[in-house]
């Protein structure tokens, strides 16, 4: 079946150029305006991947793909004017698949949406019911992308999650720096391997309130469980 894709962007001029270039593709496309009429149309079901701009009224598209990542996983490629790779790694960490800033070349767009639903497929192909991991009193679940110690939840962004379920799926493994990002994100994306360090960080700084550790730096090498 042919893709639906919802372009969701303030401005008239780029639904106008996004929507030709993609439907010159083959997909359906559908259009809104602002974040929260993106969200309604999101809810009601059928649309396959979102091109989602991130300054955008009602409902700006950082905030959507927070709730958007809260319900499911649905396909996210962010459009922005933000060239700021800080800017760029959030966008990633809260879910996003890829990342396009603008000014953009609508050809190149089409092809990132082409290849986003590529790997969406893959990954349902190949992880339709992944093992829930547990690791003493840890307890991972993928498939509903929960962590919780002891019962109770842990909230993790979607990078931070992939990073920690690369180190317990391998344990006693060391993981490099770059192993980590190959996990952690798309192919393609490139980010500082400093950036590995801050989101060991975080779930350690998250886990830290209940006595728990489950990754050990390795100095000169990278990480492994203890």
């Amino acid at each position: 079946m042919t893709a639906r894709i919802l372009i969701a962007d303030d401005e008239a001029n780029i639904r106008d150029v996004v929507q030709y270039a993609l439907e010159r593709d083959g997909y359906q496309v559908e259009t809104a305006a602002d974040g929260q009429t993106a969200l309604s149309r999101i809810e009601a079901g059928g649309i396959d991947l979102v091109v989602l701009d991130v300054l955008m009224p009602e409902l700006d598209g950082l905030n959507l793909c927070r709730k958007l990542r809260e319900r499911g996983d649905i396909p996210i490629i962010f459009l922005s004017s933000r060239t700021e790779e800080a800017d760029r790694i959030l966008g990633l960490e809260l879910g996003g698949d890829d990342y396009v800033t603008k000014p953009f070349s609508p050809r190149e767009l089409a092809t990132r949406v082409k290849a986003v639903l590529r790997r969406a497929e893959a990954r349902r192909g190949s992880q339709d019911s992944p093992p829930v991991i547990v690791y003493e009193r840890l307890v991972l679940d993928p498939a509903a992308h929960e962590l919780r110690v002891d019962g109770e939840k842990i909230a993790l962004t979607v990078t931070e999650f992939r990073v920690l379920q690369a180190v317990l799926e391998r344990p006693g493994r060391v993981l490099t720096r770059e192993q980590l990002i190959e996990r952690a994100y798309e192919p393609g994306l490139h980010v500082s391997e400093r950036t590995v360090d801050t989101h060991i960080r975080r779930i350690r700084a998250k886990l830290r309130p209940f006595g728990v550790n489950p990754i050990e730096t390795i100095h000169g090498l990278g990480y492994k469980t203890p």
